[in-house]
Parts: structure tokens; C-alpha cells; sequence
């Protein structure tokens, strides 16, 4: 077997064991990707891995005593989780309903996260370092909660196991050394994995452009929140080996879905 047949069947190993799934609604910004999970992984497996993972997190933050220690900035963070979680009915009817929860870990990393079924991570230092408005802080608290809308870690991890299975038969079909197997872990990873992982950030940063502007937060923050992410973070690997977009990719996508959610950050104003 070639290896350019080989790579043309892949998609059928992964398409195997998947289904379908619909997670969210396409919303003003129109996200309508198709996503396949695979069958035997529920969201609730998901969600239930994904309450361990938070619950020991907190738990090692409290030992060191670095978990909700600044009251204001967690107050600020839960006032505006208030604001968007409602708004999540928007992409999918059973979310404002799931267990949500938002922490504050003192950490000086840029970083936020929301696992999946709404448990919300920021640490102190993407919020001082950059200086985060109100509206800034709510386009990060967006596309982190669309990660979650749209199960993209399910997705993430059914990808996983088919890029090792990918892998793991190009190995035994080919009888390829450790040299050969390294280049088809490469060619499966950047040819598969990398631009998924760049397009679901993508659909995270359009749903949670949308999700802040139907909370009354303005859109045009979304350009300058990642104007102060490019210049925190030079030096940046280039796109193509990058799970994220580039900053100036992102900031023009942006730019470019404003118009459709603008009058819905108008309505929710008045």
C-alpha cells in the first residue's frame, strides 16, 4: 500500500467508530461545521472527566493558597459570567442550565480556560498584564465558554485516538522503522490535528464575539484584546505550526464578523 493511499484512508478509520453530532446552533456569526465525536464517548463521560480534572485543579490551588485570593477581580469575573451564561441559549438550549462555576487562580501566565460543561478557569496575570477592560474580559470569557458550547473537547479527544490509530496502522501496513514512524506522526499531526485545533479556535473566537455582544459587552473589543495579546506574545511560531491563528489572521476575522453582531450589541444597549 502507498503512503498516499494510506493517508486517503484515514478518513475512513476515523469516520468508523464516529457519528454526527450538531452541538450548537449556528448563532449571527453562523458557525454550521460539521463535527464527528466518536459514538462510544458521550458528553457526559466529557463532562464528568472534565468536573474531576477542575475539582482536583482547585484543590491543588487551594493547597498552595493561590485560589480566589483577590476578591474584587473574582467578583468582576463572576458578574460578567453572569452576563454571557444566559446568553448561551442562543447556540444551545440545555446550557444556561448546566453547573457552572468561575475560579481565579493567582498565576502570572495569560491564560483562561472553560472545561467542558461550564467550569470556568482565569488566572490573575492575563487580566493585570494586559490591563483588561470589562468588554475584553468578556471576549475571552466568550470564546472560552463557545470551546465548551461546542464540545470541542470531546471532539479533541476523538481526534486524538484517531490520529494514534492513524499512526499505529501506517506502522503495521508499512512496516515503517522509527525514522519513517516519526514522519507519518508528523504528517498525521500538522495535516490533521493543527488545523482542526486552528479551526475550532476560530469558531470559538465568532461564538464568543456573539455571546459578548448579546450581553451588551462591544464587539470591537475583541480587536483590541488580541492587538494587546500580539504584542505580549512576540515571537510567536508561525501559523502553520500552530494550534492557534495567527494574531493578524484572528484580528481580520474579527474585524470582518463585527458587522454581524453589531446590531445585536445595539439592541442589548438600549
Amino acid at each position: 500500500m502507498s503512503i498516499r493511499a494510506l493517508i486517503l484512508g484515514l478518513p475512513l478509520i476515523w469516520l468508523a467508530g464516529c457519528e454526527t453530532v450538531q452541538t450548537t446552533d449556528g448563532g449571527a456569526v453562523g458557525v454550521q461545521r460539521q463535527q464527528y465525536m466518536f459514538s462510544a464517548l458521550s458528553s457526559a463521560q466529557v463532562d464528568q472527566m472534565a468536573a474531576e480534572s477542575y475539582a482536583k485543579m482547585l484543590e491543588e490551588a487551594r493547597e498552595k493558597k493561590v485560589l480566589n485570593t483577590d476578591t474584587a477581580m473574582l467578583n468582576r469575573l463572576r458578574r460578567i459570567s453572569n452576563d454571557l451564561i444566559p446568553q448561551t441559549r442562543h447556540f444551545r438550549a440545555d446550557a444556561p442550565s448546566w453547573n457552572w462555576e468561575v475560579n481565579l487562580i493567582k498565576n502570572d501566565q495569560l491564560n483562561a480556560s472553560c472545561m467542558p460543561g461550564g467550569k470556568i478557569i482565569f488566572y490573575t496575570g492575563i487580566v493585570e498584564k494586559l490591563n483588561l477592560t470589562d468588554d475584553e474580559i468578556a471576549q475571552i470569557m466568550g470564546h472560552e465558554i463557545a470551546h465548551a458550547l461546542r464540545e470541542h473537547g470531546r471532539e479533541a479527544i476523538s481526534r486524538a485516538y484517531v490520529t494514534q490509530t492513524g499512526t499505529q496502522v501506517a506502522t503495521a501496513l508499512l512496516g515503517l522503522g522509527e525514522v519513517s514512524r516519526q514522519a507519518a506522526d508528523a504528517a498525521v499531526q500538522y495535516g490533521l490535528t493543527l488545523p482542526n485545533s486552528r479551526g475550532n479556535e476560530t469558531e470559538a473566537d465568532l461564538i464568543g464575539l456573539e455571546l459578548a455582544a448579546r450581553a451588551g459587552y462591544n464587539p470591537q473589543a475583541a480587536v483590541t484584546l488580541w492587538q494587546k495579546m500580539a504584542s505580549a506574545s512576540q515571537g510567536q511560531p508561525p501559523a502553520f505550526l500552530s494550534t492557534h491563528p495567527s494574531h493578524s489572521g484572528r484580528i481580520q476575522n474579527l474585524q470582518n464578523a463585527i458587522p454581524r453582531v453589531q446590531p445585536l450589541y445595539e439592541a442589548a444597549k438600549r
